[in-house]
């Protein structure tokens, strides 16, 4: 980083000065934990800042502070959102990751587990198999209990189940194939979100809804519905960072909620696509349509790993609530698509879980903000 200043390579000294010149002051409210002044610093607070992050090992509670540091360079920021979605800007968030990614795969990041289990309690380890865990990767990959959750009604192809331990939203109710639209303040592309699929006509007027996972949770992802897997990637790259207004999106437990989805179709992700049955009022089938999933990769993480099956030779047939994939650490996001009509809303029988009643220092560590109003622009494309 410091020689690709010193030396302006292809442009990385001008848009850094450009992108601290023109940073946003964060808002009053912002807590001490995650508050970073990027106004006019220097390159050698730049190194200094990734380098103290490199070297510290995350909490439960504290896991998103050096993420949200960060995001006050690009919080509203036009030239902040370039530096690090653009150029060497861009080089430098996706090696950062590498790099961070390769120290949880080793030996050393053990030492990481105990404070985090120590950290979760015995009340949410419960819910995991105990393994002797080598790295903090495999750990925070960690397989749950096989009667941990129960798929609801395994035999009923009409009942869609989460794909994950998540914290689930509503997007938009209209998909729109190319032009993004506003929806209620929300916009999707749906062939960008897909990288071109042909599936992707099929969720046009369609519903969209979120499943975002929050980094203490459990991270593996699975089919919402039983059918074939008829296409899947895990391999569409885009940025790493660049969230115009990062800690917006951690909007007091609702996470999510009235957030701009539009962004996220620039960001690494994979999908699948899944041919189920619909049926009628008196449960016999009425006819075949399509369900979409897309983990997105955020932050931190940025790794969307599907299991060996859904990387070969398709279709292939899934059970509902099977396993298809992870994310290694950091928080994520799955996005679950469907057919017009299909999906109208959000529905659930009585005795069922909503939410939990949290311990205050989970919420305040996990679901900051919003300290400001709501961002609507675009981000930008990057190369």
């Amino acid at each position: 980083m410091r020689s690709w200043y010193e030396t302006d390579y292809q442009g990385f000294k001008s848009a850094y000065d450009e992108a601290v010149a023109n940073v946003v002051p964060f808002p009053d409210d912002t807590p001490e934990e995650v508050q970073c002044d990027w106004q006019d610093q220097d390159i050698d607070f730049l190194c200094d800042f990734f380098a103290e992050w490199y070297h510290w090992m995350p909490g439960v509670v504290s896991g998103l502070n050096y993420i949200e540091q960060f995001s006050w360079v690009s919080y509203e920021n036009d030239a902040g959102m370039a530096f690090v979605t653009t150029g060497p800007g861009y080089e430098m968030t996706a090696d950062f990751t590498n790099l961070r990614g390769l120290q949880m795969d080793t030996k050393e990041s053990k030492e990481l587990i105990r404070s985090w289990i120590d950290e979760l309690g015995p009340k949410r380890m419960a819910d995991y198999r105990m393994e002797d865990w080598e790295t903090f990767n495999q750990f925070f990959v960690r397989d749950i209990k096989e009667d941990a959750r129960p798929i609801a009604a395994p035999d009923d192809d009409s009942v869609v189940v989460a794909p994950a331990d998540c914290v689930i939203n509503m997007i938009v109710d209209d998909l729109t194939a190319h032009t993004p639209i506003p929806i209620k303040t929300v916009t999707m592309n749906i062939a960008q979100l897909l990288d071109n699929s042909p599936y992707a006509e099929k969720f046009i007027r369609g519903t969209a809804v979120s499943c975002i996972l929050m980094p203490d949770s459990y991270h593996w992802y699975h089919t919402p519905v039983a059918g074939e897997v008829v296409e899947a990637r895990d391999d569409i790259g885009g940025l790493y960072y660049g969230m115009r207004n990062f800690p917006e999106l951690l909007n007091k437990g609702d996470v999510g909620y009235g957030y701009d989805y539009a962004m996220f179709e620039y960001f690494r992700r994979g999908y699948l696509i899944i041919k189920t049955r619909y049926l009628d009022a008196a449960g016999k089938p009425d006819g075949e349509g399509y369900v979409g999933m897309v983990p997105v990769g955020l932050n931190s993480i940025a790794s969307v790993n599907f299991l060996d099956k859904f990387t070969g030779q398709l279709p292939v047939t899934v059970d509902k609530g099977e396993k298809v994939g992870n994310f290694m650490y950091g928080g994520s996001l799955n996005i679950l698509l469907f057919e017009q009509d299909r999906f109208p809303a959000l529905q659930l029988l009585q005795g069922q879980r909503i939410g939990v009643l949290e311990p205050k220092e989970r919420t305040r560590g996990l679901f900051t903000g919003p300290y400001h109003t709501s961002s609507r622009r675009r981000l930008p494309l990057h190369p």
